[in-house]
């Protein structure tokens, strides 16, 4: 099914999905939501190569061929989630740029938007899973999708989307990719449909306020900072990032990353100082816990233990899982505990990409009680590798 042929129904669910319910609305005042609608990922994904069982590169007889990229992830898990969403892409006329097409669509997101290159070729990375985490290498330079510009967001689908999703990868891959992310968030969203959602049992723990009305853009934008240090060696990661991220009504942010990028002293709270502007934004704290700030405040969930194979991936499961709730109208701590949900589904597989929980089971899970929830948050355990923030426990190399 193309993305433009779903239609979402009164109550904000999508499709099949995971049966999932919405949170229940009321007439009443609420935090701010973006509209019921399909959703636009945009960004490379290139197929990826990983020692088949989990080792260091150095020694491993046997790997494993995937699909890796952090806008792709995202648009899957919302596909099993049952949210009507495509990806927007380049891929070159080879057969990896044939595979990954074929793999995304499988998942149920809508390829048919993405551009085949014929001059360009796919990119490749390589995983190199260690004790410390896993290094990736990858090989993108000149890559299809690294051509693509801001005329992508005239076609079709963007016109048509409720939200866009994009990250701090794309505008390091090349200046035309820049001034795609840029073009995306020159203005921001006064357009988009406000949900009041029922009360909960959030605890405040910051301020939300927004101090500027901005001007209207069609869609909202989610913006994953996913800073990638190997990809911005001027060093203009920091001042890039943070001007690109405070333009979007929605940002995803690791604590980790966020003291990285903007001082090691940061807390939640800290980096909601810096990015003031976004209506929702979300630090992660890996391991511990997840923050949302909204116009109501700050809401904090702590992340349920799971054995962990490997981080990669679980950023962009946890997006996917939060925006997911927040399109169906859910509380903002029921939005969080969806988001740990679907990031446990990428750490307990060795892919970016693993099966959500049946679905009765991730009902019961988000009907939990704050004690019955803070019960199951007791430290991970790792088999190969740590839990991280949007990092997602990678340490990158970019061959020159």
């Amino acid at each position: 099914m193309r993305m433009n042929d779903a239609v979402a129904d009164p109550s904000g669910r999508f499709g099949a999905g995971t049966g999932v319910t919405s949170a229940h609305t009321s007439s009443e005042p609420g935090p701010w939501r973006p509209a019921p609608g399909p959703v636009v990922c945009i960004g490379e994904t290139m197929a990826a190569l990983a020692p088949d069982p989990p080792s260091p590169l150095l020694n491993a007889a046997r790997l494993r061929l995937s699909v890796a990229g952090a806008e792709s992830n995202v648009a899957m898990y919302l596909a099993d989630h049952g949210i009507p969403v495509a990806w927007l892409s380049a891929l070159g006329d080879d057969p990896l740029g044939h595979r990954v097409r074929a793999t995304v669509a499988a998942a149920g997101v809508d390829v048919s938007y993405v551009r085949t290159d014929p001059d360009r070729p796919t990119g490749l990375l390589v995983k190199d899973p260690g004790p410390a985490g896993t290094r990736v290498h990858y090989y993108r330079r000149g890559s299809a999708a690294s051509a693509l510009g801001p005329e992508v967001l005239d076609g079709r689908p963007v016109r048509t989307a409720a939200l866009v999703h994009l990250s701090g990868i794309t505008p390091a891959l090349s200046e035309s990719c820049r001034r795609l992310v840029t073009r995306a968030l020159a203005a921001s969203t006064s357009t988009s449909t406000s949900v009041s959602v029922s009360a909960s049992t959030d605890t405040d723990t910051g301020s939300g306020t927004r101090s500027t009305e901005p001007a209207a853009r069609p869609y909202a934008v989610s913006f994953d900072v996913n800073h990638r240090a190997a990809l911005w060696p001027d060093g203009a990661a920091p001042a890039v990032l943070r001007e690109l991220a405070d333009r979007a009504d929605i940002v995803f942010v690791g604590l980790d990353e966020a003291q990285e990028l903007w001082g090691g002293r940061l807390t939640p709270t800290g980096v909601r100082a810096l990015l003031p502007h976004p209506r929702i934004l979300v630090v992660k704290d890996g391991a511990n816990a997840a923050t949302a700030f909204t116009d109501e405040g700050g809401v904090t969930v702590p992340t349920p233990r799971t054995t962990v194979v490997e981080a990669v991936g679980a950023g962009d499961a946890f997006a996917a899982g939060f925006l997911t709730g927040l399109l169906r109208g859910a509380t903002t701590t029921r939005a969080l505990r969806l988001g740990h949900l679907t990031a446990a589904s990428a750490l307990q597989v060795t892919g970016d990409h693993g099966p959500l929980p049946d679905p009765r089971e991730m009902e019961a899970l988000l009907a939990l009680s704050e004690r019955e929830w803070a019960e199951r948050c007791a430290p991970h355990t790792s088999h190969t590798s740590k839990p991280s923030d949007t990092s997602d426990g990678l340490q990158s190399s970019e061959p020159r």
